[in-house]
């Protein structure tokens, strides 16, 4: 008998295309776990009152593994029931929480959880983390992410089962007048450790300052600005991974860089 679902139920609110920014992440650098995957099985954990964001995570998928198989999530069961008019080849939807209840013993190669942690307390992130980084396949992704309503700028902690490997951080750099105006969207494990001392409070303040100095590069455009902030903060030893990424105003750095308590020095 299966026990209740781990969890509660969240505000549930979420728009169309909110979510591309990090579906463009999955589909980019880290579109290997699903093509190597026996299983391209993807969770769309906690999806909210629509299920549009589970319905294009499928489409954006597909370009990568044609037989991508997305399961909407969701412990509210009324969210479910709504949702069954969307489900179809590729589709599927059911009622849990982040224990991730599949069939039998399949397990997830990527988990995807936005804008729900940040809706519980900071001291319950890491059981909740764990506890899906237990359902994850070997070679499996969970990601914990936040964004804005639209989606205009977005972050999350990537982890493996073994624990967090990265913090990717998404803007629209149109109109952009400085990077750390992100601090707000940072993951429930990081938003309260924006202040001085910690990693990630370091890591916005050096962008920022970096984000100034290339302020020449403006007249070639804000991606070229951005390019060049990036650059500098590689140089200056930050641990940045997928510099081809800089282009479309997203920077991924090391989870050790701006853990909370270390990091970068």
């Amino acid at each position: 008998m299966r026990s209740s679902p781990v969890g509660a139920i969240t505000r549930g609110t979420t728009n169309p295309n909110r979510l591309r920014r990090c579906d463009r992440w999955l589909a980019g650098p880290q579109a290997w776990r699903l093509r190597q995957a026996s299983a391209p099985i993807v969770v769309d954990l906690g999806y909210g009152a629509s299920p549009v964001t589970a319905v294009e995570l499928r489409d954006r998928l597909r370009r990568v593994r044609a037989d991508v198989e997305v399961v909407g999530i969701e412990i509210d069961p009324v969210r479910v029931a709504a949702a069954q008019a969307l489900a179809g080849p590729g589709l599927s939807f059911r009622r849990g929480g982040f224990e991730i209840p599949l069939d039998g013993d399949a397990r997830p190669v990527i988990v995807r959880a936005f804008n729900v942690l940040r809706q519980y307390d900071e001291a319950t992130v890491p059981a909740h983390w764990d506890l899906v980084r237990s359902r994850l396949a070997p070679d499996g992704l969970f990601v914990d992410g936040t964004c804005d309503e639209i989606g205009r700028r977005a972050a999350w902690v990537a982890l493996e089962p073994a624990g967090p490997v990265s913090l990717t951080l998404s803007w629209r750099l149109r109109g952009l007048e400085r990077p750390s105006e992100i601090a707000e969207r940072l993951p429930k494990a990081l938003i309260h450790r924006n202040v001085v001392g910690e990693p990630v409070h370091r890591l916005l303040t050096d962008l920022d300052s970096a984000w100034a100095r290339a302020a020449g590069h403006a007249t070639y455009g804000a991606r070229q600005r951005f390019v060049a902030a990036a650059a500098t903060m590689r140089e200056a030893g930050w641990p940045l991974r997928h510099p081809e990424r800089w282009r479309l105003g997203e920077l991924t750095v090391d989870w050790s860089a701006v853990a909370p308590g270390g990091g970068h020095g």
